[in-house]
Protein backbone atom coordinates (compact mmCIF):
# COMPACT_ATOMS: atom_id res chain seq x y z
CA UNK A 1 0.00 0.00 0.00
CA UNK A 2 1.97 3.51 -0.86
CA UNK A 3 2.17 5.84 1.65
CA UNK A 4 -0.31 8.73 1.91
CA UNK A 5 0.50 11.90 0.09
CA UNK A 6 -2.98 13.81 1.57
CA UNK A 7 -2.11 15.99 5.01
CA UNK A 8 -4.17 15.67 7.57
CA UNK A 9 -8.26 16.29 6.95
CA UNK A 10 -7.75 15.88 3.76
CA UNK A 11 -9.47 13.24 1.70
CA UNK A 12 -9.88 11.62 -1.57
CA UNK A 13 -12.99 9.55 -2.46
CA UNK A 14 -11.99 7.08 -5.70
CA UNK A 15 -13.77 5.22 -8.30
CA UNK A 16 -16.87 3.51 -7.30
CA UNK A 17 -16.80 5.25 -4.56
CA UNK A 18 -16.74 9.14 -5.88
CA UNK A 19 -19.63 8.00 -8.29
CA UNK A 20 -21.92 6.38 -5.39
CA UNK A 21 -21.46 9.24 -3.29
CA UNK A 22 -22.74 12.03 -6.50
CA UNK A 23 -24.98 9.50 -7.35
CA UNK A 24 -26.79 9.49 -3.84
CA UNK A 25 -26.67 12.79 -3.34
CA UNK A 26 -28.22 13.75 -6.73
CA UNK A 27 -31.40 11.58 -5.94
CA UNK A 28 -31.78 12.34 -2.66
CA UNK A 29 -31.99 16.31 -3.71
CA UNK A 30 -34.19 14.83 -6.42
CA UNK A 31 -36.26 13.42 -4.07
CA UNK A 32 -36.87 16.19 -1.80
CA UNK A 33 -38.23 18.23 -4.87
CA UNK A 34 -40.39 16.30 -6.69
CA UNK A 35 -43.19 15.91 -4.35
CA UNK A 36 -43.79 19.79 -5.31
CA UNK A 37 -43.87 19.03 -9.10
CA UNK A 38 -46.95 19.82 -11.07
CA UNK A 39 -50.46 21.04 -10.32
CA UNK A 40 -51.28 18.53 -7.26
CA UNK A 41 -47.52 19.22 -5.80
CA UNK A 42 -47.24 19.56 -1.80
CA UNK A 43 -45.54 22.85 -0.05
CA UNK A 44 -42.63 22.90 2.09
CA UNK A 45 -41.83 24.58 5.08
CA UNK A 46 -38.64 26.11 5.21
CA UNK A 47 -37.37 27.48 8.67
CA UNK A 48 -34.03 28.68 9.23
CA UNK A 49 -32.10 27.72 12.20
CA UNK A 50 -31.97 29.98 15.27
CA UNK A 51 -34.73 32.07 14.03
CA UNK A 52 -38.18 32.36 13.88
CA UNK A 53 -38.42 33.03 10.08
CA UNK A 54 -40.29 30.36 8.33
CA UNK A 55 -40.95 30.22 4.08
CA UNK A 56 -43.99 28.12 3.02
CA UNK A 57 -43.47 27.43 -0.73
CA UNK A 58 -43.09 25.30 -3.86
CA UNK A 59 -40.78 26.84 -5.50
CA UNK A 60 -38.11 24.68 -6.68
CA UNK A 61 -35.57 27.37 -6.88
CA UNK A 62 -36.41 28.45 -3.29
CA UNK A 63 -36.43 25.37 -1.49
CA UNK A 64 -32.85 24.29 -3.05
CA UNK A 65 -31.48 27.80 -2.19
CA UNK A 66 -32.65 27.24 1.34
CA UNK A 67 -30.72 24.33 2.06
CA UNK A 68 -27.39 23.89 3.28
CA UNK A 69 -25.65 21.08 1.41
CA UNK A 70 -22.61 19.31 2.06
CA UNK A 71 -22.43 16.80 -1.28
CA UNK A 72 -21.08 18.33 -4.48
CA UNK A 73 -23.25 16.32 -6.84
CA UNK A 74 -25.68 17.90 -5.03
CA UNK A 75 -24.66 21.43 -5.25
CA UNK A 76 -24.29 21.03 -9.45
CA UNK A 77 -28.38 20.29 -8.97
CA UNK A 78 -28.70 23.66 -7.19
CA UNK A 79 -26.88 25.36 -9.27
CA UNK A 80 -28.48 24.27 -12.42
CA UNK A 81 -32.21 25.35 -11.33
CA UNK A 82 -30.23 28.81 -9.81
CA UNK A 83 -30.00 28.77 -13.96
CA UNK A 84 -33.21 28.08 -14.77
CA UNK A 85 -34.69 30.42 -12.69
CA UNK A 86 -32.54 33.45 -13.78
CA UNK A 87 -32.44 32.09 -17.29
CA UNK A 88 -36.46 31.46 -17.92
CA UNK A 89 -37.82 31.73 -14.15
CA UNK A 90 -39.93 28.96 -14.22
CA UNK A 91 -39.39 25.07 -14.42
CA UNK A 92 -36.65 24.93 -11.41
CA UNK A 93 -38.59 21.76 -10.33
CA UNK A 94 -38.65 19.86 -13.18
CA UNK A 95 -35.01 20.44 -14.42
CA UNK A 96 -33.50 19.16 -10.67
CA UNK A 97 -36.08 16.12 -11.46
CA UNK A 98 -34.99 15.31 -14.76
CA UNK A 99 -31.53 15.47 -13.93
CA UNK A 100 -31.89 13.24 -10.50
CA UNK A 101 -34.08 11.11 -13.00
CA UNK A 102 -31.40 10.87 -15.64
CA UNK A 103 -28.71 9.95 -12.77
CA UNK A 104 -30.56 6.98 -11.38
CA UNK A 105 -30.79 5.44 -15.10
CA UNK A 106 -27.30 6.10 -15.13
CA UNK A 107 -26.41 4.18 -11.61
CA UNK A 108 -28.32 1.35 -12.89
CA UNK A 109 -25.92 1.39 -16.22
CA UNK A 110 -22.81 1.75 -14.34
CA UNK A 111 -23.84 -1.06 -12.09
CA UNK A 112 -24.42 -3.33 -15.25
CA UNK A 113 -20.68 -2.68 -15.65
CA UNK A 114 -21.00 -0.17 -18.67
CA UNK A 115 -18.54 2.92 -18.85
CA UNK A 116 -19.48 5.69 -17.77
CA UNK A 117 -18.27 7.40 -21.35
CA UNK A 118 -20.48 5.05 -23.56
CA UNK A 119 -23.25 6.35 -20.95
CA UNK A 120 -22.41 10.20 -21.83
CA UNK A 121 -22.27 9.22 -25.56
CA UNK A 122 -25.97 7.66 -25.56
CA UNK A 123 -27.19 10.80 -23.30
CA UNK A 124 -25.73 13.34 -25.89
CA UNK A 125 -27.67 11.13 -28.96
CA UNK A 126 -30.78 10.92 -26.88
CA UNK A 127 -30.80 14.83 -25.90
CA UNK A 128 -29.94 15.83 -29.52
CA UNK A 129 -33.29 13.62 -30.61
CA UNK A 130 -35.17 15.02 -27.42
CA UNK A 131 -34.47 18.44 -28.77
CA UNK A 132 -35.48 17.88 -32.34
CA UNK A 133 -39.01 16.45 -31.89
CA UNK A 134 -39.26 19.16 -29.13
CA UNK A 135 -39.06 22.33 -32.21
CA UNK A 136 -40.37 20.30 -34.53
CA UNK A 137 -43.69 19.48 -32.05
CA UNK A 138 -43.42 23.65 -31.04
CA UNK A 139 -46.56 25.99 -32.27
CA UNK A 140 -46.10 29.58 -33.14
CA UNK A 141 -49.30 32.08 -33.22
CA UNK A 142 -47.15 35.01 -32.71
CA UNK A 143 -48.63 36.13 -36.43
CA UNK A 144 -51.99 36.16 -34.87
CA UNK A 145 -52.00 38.82 -31.89
CA UNK A 146 -55.62 37.07 -30.27
CA UNK A 147 -54.06 33.03 -30.57
CA UNK A 148 -50.73 34.53 -29.33
CA UNK A 149 -52.81 36.36 -26.35
CA UNK A 150 -54.77 33.29 -26.05
CA UNK A 151 -51.41 31.10 -25.74
CA UNK A 152 -49.76 33.52 -23.14
CA UNK A 153 -52.97 33.34 -20.94
CA UNK A 154 -52.62 29.45 -21.16
CA UNK A 155 -48.95 29.21 -20.35
CA UNK A 156 -49.75 31.85 -17.27
CA UNK A 157 -52.88 29.53 -16.42
CA UNK A 158 -50.35 26.35 -16.95
CA UNK A 159 -47.31 28.01 -14.79
CA UNK A 160 -49.58 29.27 -12.24
CA UNK A 161 -51.62 26.08 -11.75
CA UNK A 162 -48.44 24.78 -9.91
CA UNK A 163 -48.47 27.44 -7.45
CA UNK A 164 -50.27 28.84 -4.49
CA UNK A 165 -52.15 31.21 -6.80
CA UNK A 166 -53.75 28.08 -8.70
CA UNK A 167 -57.63 28.87 -6.92
CA UNK A 168 -57.24 32.31 -8.76
CA UNK A 169 -55.27 31.15 -11.91
CA UNK A 170 -57.73 32.95 -14.18
CA UNK A 171 -57.60 36.64 -12.81
CA UNK A 172 -53.91 36.48 -11.70
CA UNK A 173 -53.38 35.01 -15.77
CA UNK A 174 -54.81 37.78 -16.82
CA UNK A 175 -52.75 40.30 -14.27
CA UNK A 176 -49.82 38.93 -15.48
CA UNK A 177 -49.84 38.71 -19.11
CA UNK A 178 -51.36 42.54 -19.46
CA UNK A 179 -48.22 43.27 -17.65
CA UNK A 180 -46.29 41.80 -19.62
CA UNK A 181 -47.78 42.88 -23.18
CA UNK A 182 -47.33 46.97 -21.58
CA UNK A 183 -43.59 46.16 -22.01
CA UNK A 184 -44.20 45.75 -25.74
CA UNK A 185 -41.51 43.26 -26.62
CA UNK A 186 -38.86 43.96 -23.18
CA UNK A 187 -37.69 41.10 -20.99
CA UNK A 188 -36.95 44.25 -18.50
CA UNK A 189 -39.13 43.39 -15.64
CA UNK A 190 -37.66 46.31 -13.64
CA UNK A 191 -40.69 48.36 -15.30
CA UNK A 192 -43.11 45.90 -13.39
CA UNK A 193 -42.81 47.14 -9.86
CA UNK A 194 -44.62 44.43 -7.14
CA UNK A 195 -45.67 46.02 -3.85
CA UNK A 196 -46.69 43.44 -1.27
CA UNK A 197 -49.54 45.11 1.45
CA UNK A 198 -51.16 42.32 3.87
CA UNK A 199 -54.69 42.95 4.74
CA UNK A 200 -57.44 41.23 1.85
CA UNK A 201 -57.30 38.39 0.15
CA UNK A 202 -55.65 37.32 -3.21
CA UNK A 203 -58.34 38.46 -5.49
CA UNK A 204 -57.84 41.79 -4.10
CA UNK A 205 -54.89 42.67 -6.17
CA UNK A 206 -54.56 44.43 -8.64
CA UNK A 207 -52.60 46.06 -12.13
CA UNK A 208 -52.32 49.90 -11.73
CA UNK A 209 -50.50 51.36 -14.55
CA UNK A 210 -47.64 53.93 -13.48
CA UNK A 211 -45.50 53.04 -10.62
CA UNK A 212 -46.23 53.40 -6.54
CA UNK A 213 -43.80 54.23 -4.59
CA UNK A 214 -44.00 52.55 -0.84
CA UNK A 215 -43.81 56.08 0.88
CA UNK A 216 -45.61 59.09 2.03
CA UNK A 217 -45.23 62.88 0.80
CA UNK A 218 -43.71 64.85 3.35
CA UNK A 219 -46.52 66.37 5.94
CA UNK A 220 -46.32 70.05 5.17
CA UNK A 221 -46.14 69.20 1.32
CA UNK A 222 -48.55 70.10 -1.70
CA UNK A 223 -50.74 66.46 -1.62
CA UNK A 224 -50.91 66.28 -5.19
CA UNK A 225 -49.27 67.47 -8.82
CA UNK A 226 -49.70 67.36 -12.58
CA UNK A 227 -46.67 67.58 -14.94
CA UNK A 228 -44.28 67.02 -12.45
CA UNK A 229 -40.96 67.70 -12.75
CA UNK A 230 -38.72 65.33 -10.67
CA UNK A 231 -35.18 65.81 -9.70
CA UNK A 232 -34.06 62.24 -7.79
CA UNK A 233 -31.24 62.79 -5.51
CA UNK A 234 -29.34 61.26 -3.00
CA UNK A 235 -27.46 63.41 -1.10
CA UNK A 236 -28.16 64.63 2.59
CA UNK A 237 -30.27 67.22 3.71
CA UNK A 238 -29.94 67.62 7.56
CA UNK A 239 -27.05 69.84 8.15
CA UNK A 240 -28.95 72.29 9.73
CA UNK A 241 -28.07 70.49 13.00
CA UNK A 242 -24.62 70.69 14.36
CA UNK A 243 -23.14 67.15 14.18
CA UNK A 244 -19.74 66.77 14.64
CA UNK A 245 -19.20 63.29 16.62
CA UNK A 246 -16.80 62.51 18.77
CA UNK A 247 -15.61 66.34 18.74
CA UNK A 248 -15.81 69.48 20.92
CA UNK A 249 -16.32 72.44 19.87
CA UNK A 250 -15.35 75.52 22.51
CA UNK A 251 -17.42 78.46 22.13
CA UNK A 252 -17.10 81.50 24.44
CA UNK A 253 -20.95 82.21 25.04
CA UNK A 254 -24.48 81.39 23.37
CA UNK A 255 -24.17 84.04 20.57
CA UNK A 256 -20.96 81.88 18.85
CA UNK A 257 -23.25 78.65 19.18
CA UNK A 258 -25.68 80.70 17.08
CA UNK A 259 -23.11 81.83 14.37
CA UNK A 260 -22.37 78.15 14.00
CA UNK A 261 -25.99 77.53 13.41
CA UNK A 262 -26.60 80.53 11.68
CA UNK A 263 -23.49 79.42 9.42
CA UNK A 264 -24.85 75.56 8.83
CA UNK A 265 -28.46 77.16 8.12
CA UNK A 266 -26.76 79.33 5.33
CA UNK A 267 -24.83 76.83 3.85
CA UNK A 268 -28.05 74.62 3.86
CA UNK A 269 -30.06 77.25 2.17
CA UNK A 270 -27.39 77.83 -0.98
CA UNK A 271 -27.74 73.92 -1.54
CA UNK A 272 -31.84 74.57 -1.56
CA UNK A 273 -31.11 77.48 -4.16
CA UNK A 274 -29.17 75.36 -6.29
CA UNK A 275 -31.65 72.30 -6.51
CA UNK A 276 -34.24 75.14 -6.80
CA UNK A 277 -31.97 76.07 -9.88
CA UNK A 278 -33.33 72.98 -11.58
CA UNK A 279 -36.79 73.85 -12.44
CA UNK A 280 -38.68 71.49 -10.54
CA UNK A 281 -41.67 70.95 -8.82
CA UNK A 282 -41.12 67.38 -7.29
CA UNK A 283 -37.90 67.10 -4.99
CA UNK A 284 -37.20 63.27 -4.26
CA UNK A 285 -34.44 62.57 -2.15
CA UNK A 286 -32.97 58.84 -0.91
CA UNK A 287 -31.81 60.24 2.50
CA UNK A 288 -33.69 62.11 5.28
CA UNK A 289 -34.92 66.04 4.33
CA UNK A 290 -35.15 67.70 8.08
CA UNK A 291 -37.79 70.59 8.56
CA UNK A 292 -35.70 73.50 7.81
CA UNK A 293 -34.89 72.47 3.82
CA UNK A 294 -38.15 70.68 3.79
CA UNK A 295 -39.94 74.15 4.79
CA UNK A 296 -37.60 76.12 1.91
CA UNK A 297 -38.36 74.01 -1.05
CA UNK A 298 -42.08 73.39 0.21
CA UNK A 299 -42.50 77.19 0.45
CA UNK A 300 -41.01 77.56 -3.17
CA UNK A 301 -43.93 74.75 -3.81
CA UNK A 302 -41.67 72.10 -4.53
CA UNK A 303 -43.23 68.53 -3.17
CA UNK A 304 -40.89 66.82 -0.95
CA UNK A 305 -40.36 62.86 -0.58
CA UNK A 306 -37.97 61.78 1.36
CA UNK A 307 -36.54 58.77 2.35
CA UNK A 308 -37.07 56.70 -0.46
CA UNK A 309 -35.46 53.60 -0.50
CA UNK A 310 -32.52 52.78 -2.53
CA UNK A 311 -34.64 50.55 -4.88
CA UNK A 312 -37.43 52.23 -5.01
CA UNK A 313 -35.28 55.37 -6.27
CA UNK A 314 -33.22 53.46 -8.86
CA UNK A 315 -36.96 52.10 -10.17
CA UNK A 316 -38.22 55.59 -10.19
CA UNK A 317 -35.16 56.93 -12.24
CA UNK A 318 -35.81 54.35 -15.00
CA UNK A 319 -39.48 54.85 -15.63
CA UNK A 320 -39.48 58.44 -15.15
CA UNK A 321 -36.61 59.04 -16.95
CA UNK A 322 -34.26 60.78 -14.54
CA UNK A 323 -30.96 60.39 -13.50
CA UNK A 324 -29.98 60.33 -9.74
CA UNK A 325 -27.89 63.13 -8.96
CA UNK A 326 -25.97 63.71 -6.04
CA UNK A 327 -24.18 67.45 -6.82
CA UNK A 328 -26.28 69.87 -8.13
CA UNK A 329 -23.68 72.62 -9.38
CA UNK A 330 -24.76 71.58 -13.26
CA UNK A 331 -28.56 71.64 -14.03
CA UNK A 332 -28.13 71.45 -17.69
CA UNK A 333 -26.14 68.34 -17.18
CA UNK A 334 -28.70 66.92 -14.93
CA UNK A 335 -31.90 64.56 -16.69
CA UNK A 336 -35.08 65.15 -14.56
CA UNK A 337 -37.84 62.80 -14.38
CA UNK A 338 -40.93 63.50 -15.75
CA UNK A 339 -44.32 62.31 -15.29
CA UNK A 340 -47.89 63.29 -15.96
CA UNK A 341 -49.64 63.59 -11.97
CA UNK A 342 -48.17 62.76 -8.25
CA UNK A 343 -51.43 61.78 -5.84
CA UNK A 344 -51.56 59.89 -2.48
CA UNK A 345 -53.14 56.81 -2.56
CA UNK A 346 -54.38 54.62 -0.06
CA UNK A 347 -54.07 51.05 -0.01
CA UNK A 348 -55.63 48.87 2.82
CA UNK A 349 -54.14 51.08 5.83
CA UNK A 350 -51.41 52.79 4.33
CA UNK A 351 -50.72 55.61 2.50
CA UNK A 352 -48.68 55.47 -0.89
CA UNK A 353 -47.33 57.40 -3.44
CA UNK A 354 -48.58 56.84 -7.44
CA UNK A 355 -46.70 58.56 -10.50
CA UNK A 356 -48.70 58.30 -13.62
CA UNK A 357 -47.76 58.82 -16.71
CA UNK A 358 -44.42 57.94 -16.58
CA UNK A 359 -41.94 58.47 -19.29
CA UNK A 360 -41.73 54.62 -19.89
CA UNK A 361 -45.45 54.24 -20.30
CA UNK A 362 -45.13 50.55 -19.96
CA UNK A 363 -44.70 51.03 -16.64
CA UNK A 364 -46.58 49.62 -13.90
CA UNK A 365 -47.19 48.52 -10.48
CA UNK A 366 -48.78 44.86 -9.46
CA UNK A 367 -50.08 45.18 -5.48
CA UNK A 368 -50.26 42.12 -3.97
CA UNK A 369 -52.54 41.53 -1.09
CA UNK A 370 -53.28 38.84 1.08
CA UNK A 371 -53.83 37.12 4.92
CA UNK A 372 -50.25 36.76 5.71
CA UNK A 373 -46.98 37.49 5.39
CA UNK A 374 -46.07 33.96 3.83
CA UNK A 375 -48.71 34.07 1.91
CA UNK A 376 -47.99 37.10 -0.56
CA UNK A 377 -44.61 36.17 -0.58
CA UNK A 378 -45.22 33.04 -1.72
CA UNK A 379 -48.00 34.90 -4.12
CA UNK A 380 -45.00 37.32 -5.21
CA UNK A 381 -42.43 34.64 -6.18
CA UNK A 382 -45.70 32.47 -8.12
CA UNK A 383 -46.43 35.82 -10.23
CA UNK A 384 -42.36 36.52 -10.68
CA UNK A 385 -42.17 32.65 -12.45
CA UNK A 386 -45.09 34.04 -14.54
CA UNK A 387 -43.79 37.23 -15.74
CA UNK A 388 -40.65 35.82 -16.10
CA UNK A 389 -42.47 32.83 -18.48
CA UNK A 390 -43.99 35.10 -20.10
CA UNK A 391 -41.74 37.99 -21.23
CA UNK A 392 -38.90 34.93 -22.25
CA UNK A 393 -42.35 33.76 -24.42
CA UNK A 394 -42.92 37.59 -25.65
CA UNK A 395 -39.14 37.00 -27.31
CA UNK A 396 -39.19 33.33 -28.13
CA UNK A 397 -42.98 33.05 -29.45
CA UNK A 398 -43.10 28.98 -29.79
CA UNK A 399 -45.11 27.06 -27.52
CA UNK A 400 -45.57 23.29 -26.41
CA UNK A 401 -48.06 21.02 -24.79
CA UNK A 402 -47.83 20.52 -21.07
CA UNK A 403 -49.41 17.60 -18.75
CA UNK A 404 -46.51 15.41 -19.98
CA UNK A 405 -47.10 15.66 -22.90
CA UNK A 406 -44.08 17.31 -24.51
CA UNK A 407 -42.21 14.62 -22.51
CA UNK A 408 -43.80 11.80 -23.75
CA UNK A 409 -43.76 13.31 -28.03
CA UNK A 410 -39.62 13.40 -26.96
CA UNK A 411 -39.44 10.08 -25.29
CA UNK A 412 -41.20 8.61 -28.04
CA UNK A 413 -38.49 9.93 -30.47
CA UNK A 414 -35.30 8.74 -28.13
CA UNK A 415 -36.90 5.12 -28.45
CA UNK A 416 -37.04 5.27 -32.44
CA UNK A 417 -33.35 7.23 -32.10
CA UNK A 418 -32.51 4.07 -29.89
CA UNK A 419 -33.63 1.21 -32.63
CA UNK A 420 -31.28 3.47 -34.82
CA UNK A 421 -28.65 3.55 -32.63
CA UNK A 422 -25.63 0.25 -32.30
CA UNK A 423 -24.00 -0.80 -29.55
CA UNK A 424 -24.24 -0.47 -25.79
CA UNK A 425 -25.17 3.23 -26.67
CA UNK A 426 -28.41 1.71 -26.96
CA UNK A 427 -29.21 1.04 -23.73
CA UNK A 428 -27.77 4.57 -22.75
CA UNK A 429 -30.20 6.38 -25.09
CA UNK A 430 -33.48 3.70 -24.13
CA UNK A 431 -32.73 5.04 -20.30
CA UNK A 432 -32.96 8.69 -21.34
CA UNK A 433 -36.33 8.26 -22.79
CA UNK A 434 -37.38 6.05 -19.43
CA UNK A 435 -36.03 9.47 -17.42
CA UNK A 436 -38.41 11.42 -19.39
CA UNK A 437 -41.18 9.19 -18.89
CA UNK A 438 -40.77 9.92 -14.96
CA UNK A 439 -42.19 13.32 -14.97
CA UNK A 440 -45.61 12.41 -16.34
CA UNK A 441 -45.45 9.73 -13.68
CA UNK A 442 -44.17 11.98 -11.04
CA UNK A 443 -47.05 14.31 -11.56
CA UNK A 444 -49.88 11.17 -11.90
CA UNK A 445 -47.86 10.12 -8.69
CA UNK A 446 -48.63 13.54 -7.07
CA UNK A 447 -51.84 13.75 -7.61
CA UNK A 448 -52.85 10.06 -6.11
CA UNK A 449 -53.73 8.56 -9.46
CA UNK A 450 -52.42 5.20 -11.07
CA UNK A 451 -49.33 6.46 -12.60
CA UNK A 452 -48.26 3.00 -14.24
CA UNK A 453 -51.26 2.85 -16.05
CA UNK A 454 -52.17 6.56 -17.30
CA UNK A 455 -48.98 6.94 -18.21
CA UNK A 456 -48.66 3.16 -20.32
CA UNK A 457 -52.08 4.58 -21.87
CA UNK A 458 -50.75 7.95 -22.74
CA UNK A 459 -47.53 6.59 -23.90
CA UNK A 460 -49.41 3.92 -26.00
CA UNK A 461 -51.82 6.96 -27.15
CA UNK A 462 -48.88 8.75 -28.67
CA UNK A 463 -47.36 5.53 -30.44
CA UNK A 464 -51.00 6.00 -32.01
CA UNK A 465 -50.11 9.73 -33.66
CA UNK A 466 -52.43 11.36 -30.60
CA UNK A 467 -49.72 13.72 -30.22
CA UNK A 468 -51.43 16.58 -28.37
CA UNK A 469 -52.54 14.00 -25.38
CA UNK A 470 -51.57 14.65 -21.96
CA UNK A 471 -52.54 13.75 -18.21
CA UNK A 472 -55.42 15.56 -17.01
CA UNK A 473 -54.89 15.20 -13.15
CA UNK A 474 -58.32 16.54 -11.86
CA UNK A 475 -60.25 13.91 -13.46
CA UNK A 476 -57.34 11.19 -14.12
CA UNK A 477 -57.84 10.31 -17.29
CA UNK A 478 -56.14 11.67 -20.45
CA UNK A 479 -56.92 14.60 -22.47
CA UNK A 480 -55.92 16.64 -25.60
CA UNK A 481 -54.01 19.50 -24.32
CA UNK A 482 -54.72 21.56 -27.77
CA UNK A 483 -58.34 21.53 -26.24
CA UNK A 484 -57.64 21.75 -22.38
CA UNK A 485 -55.01 25.13 -23.67
CA UNK A 486 -52.73 23.55 -21.19
CA UNK A 487 -49.72 24.98 -23.13
CA UNK A 488 -46.14 25.62 -21.63
CA UNK A 489 -43.11 27.70 -23.32
CA UNK A 490 -40.60 25.86 -25.92
CA UNK A 491 -38.23 27.85 -24.22
CA UNK A 492 -38.59 26.85 -20.83
CA UNK A 493 -38.88 22.99 -22.15
CA UNK A 494 -35.74 23.46 -24.26
CA UNK A 495 -33.77 24.69 -20.95
CA UNK A 496 -34.81 22.06 -19.02
CA UNK A 497 -33.45 19.15 -21.41
CA UNK A 498 -30.55 21.36 -22.28
CA UNK A 499 -29.72 21.98 -18.56
CA UNK A 500 -30.61 18.37 -17.08
CA UNK A 501 -28.76 16.15 -19.57
CA UNK A 502 -25.70 18.66 -19.48
CA UNK A 503 -25.69 18.17 -15.62
CA UNK A 504 -26.29 14.29 -15.63
CA UNK A 505 -23.52 14.49 -18.18
CA UNK A 506 -21.16 16.29 -15.93
CA UNK A 507 -21.69 14.46 -12.62
CA UNK A 508 -21.08 10.89 -14.43
CA UNK A 509 -17.43 11.58 -15.44
CA UNK A 510 -16.61 11.99 -11.97
CA UNK A 511 -14.42 9.57 -10.98
CA UNK A 512 -12.66 11.27 -7.73
CA UNK A 513 -14.09 13.49 -5.33
CA UNK A 514 -10.95 15.13 -3.15
CA UNK A 515 -11.18 17.06 -0.47
CA UNK A 516 -8.93 20.01 0.28
CA UNK A 517 -8.42 21.73 3.84
CA UNK A 518 -8.44 25.45 3.60
CA UNK A 519 -4.04 26.06 4.12
CA UNK A 520 -4.03 27.16 7.66
CA UNK A 521 -2.57 30.64 8.22
CA UNK A 522 -0.23 29.95 10.94
CA UNK A 523 1.46 27.47 8.59
CA UNK A 524 5.05 28.80 7.50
Amino acid sequence: MSAPIFAQEATQERAENARLSSFVGALALGDLVKSTLGPKGMNKILQSVGSSDIVVTNDGATILKSIYLDNPAAKILVNISKVQDDEVGDGTTSVCVLASELLREAERLVQSHMHPQTIVDGFRIASEAALRALSHHAKDHSADADAFRNDLLNIARTTLSSKVLSQDKDYFANLAVDAVLRLKGSTNLENIQIIKKLGGKLTDSYLDEGFILDKKIAPDSIKSLENAKILIANTSMDTDKIKVFGARVRVEGTGKLAEIERAEREKMKAKVERIKAHGINCFVNRQLIYNYPESLLTSAGILCIEHADFEGVERLALVTGGEIASTFDRPDLVRLGECAKIEEVMIGEDKLIKFSGVRAGEACTVVLRGATSQMIDEAERSLHDALSVLSQTVKETRVTYGGGCAEMVMSQAVDEEARRTPGKKALAVEAFAHALRQLPTILADNAGLDSSDLVAQLRAAHHDGKDDLGLDLDQGMLVSMAERGVTESYKLKRQVVVSASEAAEMILRVDDILKATPRRRDAH
